[in-house]
C-alpha cells in the first residue's frame, strides 16, 4: 500500500451545510493523502481542512504536525479554511504550501491578504507555524517525503494545477487529483491544440483520478467558462486514460444526496453500457482509499 486517501472537503463553490447534504458532506475541498510512512500531504485547504487539523491535533498527542498543503489555485473554496486550520497556530507545527507560479496571483500574496485585518481579525504573521511557500511550475516533477509528485496546468478561470502523486520512481499506483478543470474546450482558455491529448497522457494509467464533475449536461450548458466538467466528460477521459476509479469530486451545491446518488447511477451505467473496467464511486467526507 503506497497511498492512503481520506476525504474531508468534497463540495465545490460554497459550503452547503443541511440535512440533504449529509451522507456526501458540505465542506469545500479538503483531502489528506497518507504516504506509505505516514508523511502528511493535504490536497486544498476549504472548510473540510478545519475538522482535519482538529484529527490532526488529536492524534499528535503533542508532538509537532508537519506536511506539504498543495493548493490547485487561489479560489476561495479552495483556501477559504486557511484561517481555521487549527494546526497553522501551533508553535513547532511546520507546512510547506505549494502553489503555481503561473496563477495571476501568487498563492502566497492571496493567502496572506485573506487574513489581512480588513477580513479576518488574526493576521497571517501572528500565526505561531513555520510556513513555507513553494511554487510547482507546470511539468515539473518534484520529490517530497516518500512520494513523487508532477503538475499539469488546467482549464480554469485565473488558472489552475491538477497533481499527479506516485512514490518515489513512479512504483505504486498513481493518485491523480484535478479539482477544477473545463474539459471541453473554450476560447477563454487560450490552450494548445494538442491540450486534450496532453492532459490524456498526465491521467493515464491512474489507479484513482479524483475529478471534478460539478454539472450534468443541461447544467454545463449554461455554465461554459465557468471551468468546471460534466460528469460524462470525466467518465469519458477515465475510459480514455484507462484509470482505475474515478472519484466524482467538486460537487455543486445545490445537489442534494439523492441527486449525487443518481448522477453516479447514470455514470456507472454509461461504463457498463461501454464496456469498460472503470469503477466510478462519489466522494464522500469520510471516505477513504488505499492505492
Amino acid at each position: 500500500m503506497s497511498l492512503r486517501v481520506r476525504f474531508w472537503g468534497t463540495r465545490g463553490s460554497i459550503p452547503t451545510p443541511g440535512s440533504q447534504t449529509v451522507r456526501y458532506g458540505g465542506n469545500t475541498p479538503c483531502t489528506e493523502v497518507r504516504t506509505a510512512d505516514g508523511w502528511l500531504i493535504i490536497l486544498d485547504a476549504g472548510t473540510g481542512i478545519r475538522e482535519l487539523g482538529r484529527d490532526l491535533l488529536q492524534r499528535s498527542n503533542g508532538a509537532p504536525i508537519k506536511g506539504d498543503i498543495f493548493l490547485t489555485h487561489a479560489h476561495w473554496d479552495h483556501i477559504q479554511g486557511i484561517p481555521f486550520f487549527a494546526p497553522i497556530f501551533g508553535r513547532g507545527n511546520h507546512f510547506q504550501i505549494w502553489g503555481s507560479q503561473s496563477l495571476e496571483r501568487s498563492v502566497d500574496k492571496v493567502v496572506r491578504d485573506q487574513m489581512s485585518p480588513v477580513v479576518f481579525p488574526v493576521t497571517f504573521e501572528e500565526l505561531d507555524a513555520t510556513i513555507d511557500f513553494r511554487d510547482l511550475a507546470e511539468g515539473t516533477r518534484c520529490e517530497g517525503t516518500g512520494y513523487e509528485v508532477t503538475a499539469f496546468a488546467v482549464q480554469h478561470p485565473g488558472g489552475a494545477l491538477g497533481y499527479r502523486f506516485t512514490e518515489p520512481g513512479g512504483r505504486g499506483g498513481a493518485l491523480v487529483y484535478v479539482s477544477d478543470n473545463e474539459l471541453a474546450s473554450h476560447p477563454r482558455y487560450g490552450s494548445p491544440p494538442d491540450w486534450r491529448e496532453r492532459m490524456v497522457a498526465f491521467v493515464r494509467g491512474a489507479q484513482v483520478l479524483i475529478h471534478d464533475t460539478t454539472y450534468t449536461e443541461e447544467e454545463y450548458d449554461h455554465h461554459r467558462g465557468w471551468g468546471h466538467s460534466t460528469f460524462t466528460d470525466a467518465v469519458e477521459l477515465a475510459l480514455e486514460a484507462e484509470v482505475g476509479t474515478l472519484v466524482l469530486f467538486h460537487h455543486e451545491p445545490r445537489r442534494t444526496d439523492d441527486q449525487l446518488d443518481a448522477c453516479l447511477a447514470e455514470c456507472r451505467a454509461m461504463v457498463k453500457a461501454r464496456g469498460g473496467a472503470l469503477q466510478v464511486i462519489a466522494a464522500a467526507e469520510g471516505l477513504t482509499l488505499s492505492l
